[in-house]
């Protein structure tokens, strides 16, 4: 997926981010990039991105698809703020062999390697998508649908992409209340397959709906599954699908 590059500057940029993102941006000067998200007042992922330690400000790497909606709502919540939230041109890259200089490490698991802001290089080869099943790595409008899709079942956590500690963020109250439940019912794993399967085909538990199939890559899948509900046989478009348990939903 193409990326988007934006620029948030000015003398409020990080306070500015702070109260907005799920991720802590205390962090950034040292780390050089984070994983966050934007939710909407209810708790709702609206975009995921990259935040990119920068000399003039903070970089947001973003799936373009969502940089237009992005920018619209980050400039909403502006206000007296003082910065400035501009799209600039900036090539990406990324790939899974020995680093190039001045790449950073991608922040969401070591499996997908790193990205590089600046310069354009060629493709690597790498089987993207056989790697977010293998790891259960979500991805923008796939997995991760604007105002339905709640960061916690997404695994946010695990892939370090929300900050429990760092205080209020818009849809903070939400996740809390999710985060301290005492146990997920809902959220992102990764089956094995007994067969080819649709995208977007249903899991059931004998008649009883339990999930949906979303990326797939050969004979392993990201699911979306109702854990209390995934405990008996299950099958999608007549293929046994298989679940390994709770580990894979942490």
């Amino acid at each position: 997926m193409q990326r988007a590059i934006m620029r948030v500057s000015g003398t409020d940029a990080v306070k500015f981010l702070q109260g907005l993102v799920t991720n802590d941006l205390r962090k950034l000067p040292e780390a050089g990039i984070l994983y966050a998200a934007l939710l909407s007042p209810q708790g709702k992922y609206l975009a995921d991105f990259f935040l990119v330690r920068a000399d003039d400000g903070v970089l947001i790497d973003v799936a373009a698809p969502m940089a237009d909606e992005l920018s619209k709502r980050l400039t909403l919540y502006k206000l007296r703020s003082a910065v400035t939230i501009e799209r600039i041109d900036l090539e990406v890259s990324r790939g899974t062999g020995p680093a190039p200089d001045g790449a950073l490490p991608d922040p969401r698991h070591p499996a997908l390697g790193w990205r590089l802001y600046g310069t354009a290089l060629p493709d690597d080869g790498t089987d993207w998508d056989a790697l977010r099943v293998a790891y259960c790595i979500p991805e923008t409008g796939i997995e991760l649908i604007p105002n339905e899709t709640f960061i916690l079942e997404a695994g946010f956590g695990r892939l370090h992409g929300a900050d429990f500690r760092k205080g209020c963020y818009v849809g903070q109250e939400v996740t809390a209340r999710m985060q301290h439940k005492t146990e997920l019912r809902k959220g992102f794993a990764t089956v094995e397959l007994d067969g080819p399967v649709a995208f977007g085909a249903e899991i059931l538990s004998g008649e009883v709906k339990a999930g949906r199939i979303f990326t797939r890559s050969g004979d392993r899948a990201i699911a979306y599954l109702r854990f209390d509900r995934a405990r008996a046989a299950l099958h999608a478009d007549g293929v046994g699908v298989i679940w390994k348990g709770a580990s894979d939903a942490a």
